[in-house]
Order: C-alpha cells, then structure tokens, then sequence
C-alpha cells in the first residue's frame, strides 16, 4: 500500500438500525478500534440516527457520514436532506451515487455530479461510488461503464478539490450476494480508475486519490483486498452492522 494514501475504513449502515440500536453499535464500536490510529475509519448510519451516533462517536478516532444528500441548498425536495443539514449533524462525508441508488431509485451520473460538486461547495467529502453490473461485465463493458461513471460523476471539480474526494469501487454483482471480485479483479479496476483520474487531472492528483473497494468485504478477505497497491479502503455494508466484524475489518493486517 502506498504509504502517502491513509486508509479509509467506512461503514454504511443503510437502511438498518433504530436511534438507540445505532447508538449502541457505535458505542460498542469504540473500545474495539482505538487502537487504529494510522486508517480513517468512517460511520454511516441512516438519517434519523445521525445525531444519536454523532453523540455516540464524539471525541473517538471516528468520523460521520451520510448516505445520501440533495444537490440543491434548500427548498420543496420532500422527503429530500440538504449538505447543510448533514454538517449541521456533524457530518464529515457523504455517499453519493451507491449502485442501490443508481439501482433502485434511477440516479443517473449527472445527477451524481450535481451532488458531488454540491457537497464539496459546502465542505463535505464526497465518498463518489461506481461500479458495472455483471451483465455488463459478461458484455465486455467493464473499462466503458468506469469510465463513463468516473468522467461523467467528476466533470467541472476542480483539480483542488479532487484532493478532498474518495472513489468507492462496487461491482454491483457482489453487493450483498455473498460474492467478492477477487483481490486480482478488484486491483485492476481501482488501477483503471486511478488511470483515468490521471488523464482527467495528474499523476499527482491521481496517486494522492483514495479509492475503497465494496462488494461484500469481510474480516476473511479484507487483508488480501488491502495488499493490493490501488486499493486503499473498503465501503462495508454487512459486515459493519456488528461491532465485532467492522472491528475485525478496521483492525486488518
């Protein structure tokens, strides 16, 4: 692993977890990876429990995250929660563009960048997720899919805030199946990634970058996902709703 790139360890909680349930994972949570002083580690609990795990997490070596925020400053979005809201949560980061958004709730790319560059205005980092299905995978489209995503989800950020942004890499065919890409298929994408954000930006910017892998990441593979030179976290869904497993994931080898 490149020493210059510190690893960021996030849990997305998704739609999982009551106020007190989320409270007392991240309790739980704390004893278990004080130690971890050279990784990020990050929570992302579902909007209600925002400031219950702010409270929860508060002078810990964690940090908090969002799942989701509206591109616009304010106004008639019901039902939406604007990047105001969330620092006002204290919130440090954002998922945007998780493949169950694009999936499930039709988010389009440019509708990620609208968020991307949203958050960064306001100073949130943006946790920016792409990822291929596996039909598009089986159809020779994987370097297409990235790299559309990659550009489309990046277009008008600035070289400056670029420096403030995270990739997270889902292949969406191993999020929440129980399959893994293989350390060898994850490191050629995140690879692929890093490549096209140098072509976009620099090589400075591209090698400073911190791209996390999630598709069903586990204490049993995390290390060997870890190994590998390009990847430099892990998004973990499952495994993050225990505080022994996200535990086991933060404290990797």
């Amino acid at each position: 692993m490149t020493k210059q790139r510190r690893p960021i360890i996030a849990g997305n909680w998704k739609m999982n977890k009551t106020t007190a349930e989320a409270r007392d994972l991240a309790a739980g949570l704390a004893p278990l990876v004080a130690g971890a002083k050279d990784r990020e580690i990050v929570l992302a609990p579902a909007f209600t429990a925002l400031q219950a795990v702010a409270g929860a997490i508060k002078g810990t070596n964690m940090s908090l995250a969002a799942q989701n925020l509206h591109w616009e400053e304010k106004g008639a979005y019901t039902g939406e929660i604007s990047a105001e809201m969330l620092l006002d949560l204290g919130c440090k980061y954002v998922i945007i563009g998780h493949s169950e958004r694009r999936q499930c709730f039709s988010e389009t790319d440019e509708g990620v960048n609208r968020k991307v560059k949203q958050a960064l205005k306001k100073g949130l980092l943006p946790i920016m997720c792409v990822g291929e299905t596996l039909a598009e995978r089986e159809a020779g489209r994987l370097n297409e899919v990235i790299s559309r995503q990659v550009t489309a989800g990046l277009k008008d950020v600035a070289a400056e805030d670029m420096k403030k942004a995270v990739i997270a890499y889902e292949p969406v065919w191993a999020i929440g199946t129980g399959k893994t890409a293989t350390p060898e298929q994850a490191q050629e994408v995140h690879a692929l990634i890093r490549q096209k954000v140098k072509a976009l930006y620099s090589a400075e910017i591209a090698e400073g970058l911190r791209i996390q892998y999630g598709g069903s990441v586990t204490p049993d593979n995390v290390s060997a996902l870890m190994a590998k030179p390009d990847i430099d976290g892990a998004l973990v869904g499952g495994a993050s709703l225990k505080p022994e497993s996200f535990a086991a994931l933060v404290n990797f080898k």
